[in-house]
């Protein structure tokens, strides 16, 4: 027997149109109208639109930061991700210092697998670069489909590797099939930053963004670029926030570079000013690279149309205001960086981008499925709807309207970024490879039986 999904709208990130769409086993079957099979149950969905299952590039789920773990688990974080329409996530497996990347990926397997409600991919960050390391690429490309790495140009003394490191990575990458990720950074200038305002007394949050100015990130991605060029290597930018590294990614892109970038709702929707509230509120929003002045987010809602942002993700890493982010309440450099964000990605892009005016149907899922699908190498099986596709299916109600509240949501984090945000559109259905997973804002999967995904090898022109 199979599932009948009768009367939506079919959205993928090329056409738009109506018909049935009939699941079986884990697959699409079928696509069209008089499709029905005896014994099928038929769920009506007329009103609704179809899309295919979110596809999340940029998650920290269960991530140790110094003696603490982020607020949100697998078990949490993907919960709250099939809630908000989110079917596939691809987290961030560190490899930290003094530790091979095979121990790495083995310690975020042991963490998400039998704990993860979604389908759930690595990507392979890199903080301690070495010629062991590189042959390691080779291996994890070709064993377990891990064809992402990623490094960060930030976080000198922990996470930060230096230009000639960053170089021979992109120089491996090209060789084994593989796309580096890069947080781009300058983390020797935000070094000396930082230390100077601690140093004179400027301790509380709203330093955090004065120590991290949009130049920082502006240089760190125009010398990204320059290095994947010398490399003949191909580049994702993480988390772009500012009109600066935007125009860096836009002049490499007409120049056929093959550059991808994501950008993330908060630098979409919230801007610098959250970081003047009274008190330490201003520590909730206290991200890397942080909110920006407000004249970006109409530049960024342009690279959306304009195809020069790629992807739409959340580098959702939760920490509870209360006993996580306090740590730094008497110097903003303590603050663990970082926000929630996966249950409330394609609500709020749909809000304020799709029913706001600023981007169609089509766009939306390409930033919040197809596109992601494609760079990292899950499409077409996952990121579209398509016979022979996994029946990841998002089925939306337009029509519904709420209000974003930590009250309310699954995330495990004591505050919601979005609070009190209005809400245009909600997951009425999500179903994961067949299987009705969640409900109208209630997880249905009795089990977490997310499976891992082995990715294809990156190929140019995908995009």
């Amino acid at each position: 027997m199979g599932i009948l999904l009768t009367g939506g709208t079919v959205v993928t990130a090329a056409d738009t149109y109506y018909a049935d769409v009939r699941l079986e086993g884990e697959q699409i079957t079928a696509i069209g109208h008089h499709i029905a099979q005896p014994g099928d149950e038929v769920v009506d969905v007329a009103g609704c639109y179809l899309f295919p299952g979110g596809i999340d590039p940029h998650t920290h789920f269960d991530l140790p930061i110094g003696t603490m773990r982020t607020a949100d688990s697998f078990t949490s974080g993907s919960k709250a991700a099939l809630i908000g329409g989110t079917t596939t996530i691809i987290d961030y497996a560190t490899q930290f210092k003094g530790e091979s990347l095979g121990k790495g990926f083995s310690n975020w397997q042991s963490l998400a697998q039998g704990n993860c409600y979604t389908d759930f991919g690595f990507h392979m960050a890199i903080t301690d670069w070495n010629e062991a390391i590189a042959r390691e690429m080779k291996v994890l490309v070709e064993e377990q489909g891990i064809s992402s790495f990623k490094l960060y140009m930030a976080y000198k003394n922990v996470l930060q590797v230096d230009d000639g490191a960053l170089l021979a990575a992109f120089q491996q990458a090209a060789k084994c099939g593989a796309i580096l990720c890069l947080h781009c950074e300058n983390g020797d200038v935000i070094d000396t930053l930082v230390r100077q305002a601690v140093s004179q007394g400027q301790t509380a949050p709203r330093y955090h963004a004065a120590s991290r100015p949009a130049l920082v990130e502006e240089e760190a991605t125009k010398r990204a670029i320059l290095l994947a060029r010398m490399a003949g290597a191909p580049l994702y930018v993480v988390h772009l926030t500012c009109a600066g590294a935007l125009a860096a990614v836009e002049e490499a892109k007409r120049q056929g570079q093959p550059v991808y970038a994501e950008t993330c709702p908060q630098y979409l929707l919230l801007d610098e000013s959250y970081y003047n509230q009274n008190g330490f509120e201003g520590a909730k929003y206290v991200i890397s690279p942080p909110l920006r002045s407000k004249d970006n987010q109409p530049v960024l809602w342009q690279g959306l149309t304009n195809h020069m942002l790629d992807t739409v993700a959340t580098d959702h890493c939760s920490f509870n205001f209360t006993g996580q982010k306090e740590l730094g309440l008497h110097d903003f450099s303590k603050i663990p960086n970082g926000m929630a964000g996966v249950e409330t990605r394609l609500s709020l892009l749909y809000t304020y981008g799709v029913a706001g005016g600023r981007i169609n149907l089509n766009q939306f899922v390409a930033l919040t499925a197809t596109n992601a699908a494609k760079v990292f190498g899950l499409y077409p099986r996952k990121g579209t709807i398509a016979v022979g596709s996994d029946a990841d299916i998002t089925v939306w109600d337009p029509c519904y309207e709420g209000i974003i509240s930590a009250q309310t949501q699954a995330q495990r984090v004591d505050y919601s970024p979005f609070e009190g945000f209005v809400q245009k559109g909600r997951a009425k259905y999500v179903y994961l490879r067949g299987h009705l997973a969640a409900c109208e804002g209630q997880l249905i999967a009795s089990q977490a039986d997310g499976q891992y995904l082995q990715r294809s090898p990156f190929r140019t022109g995908i995009l």
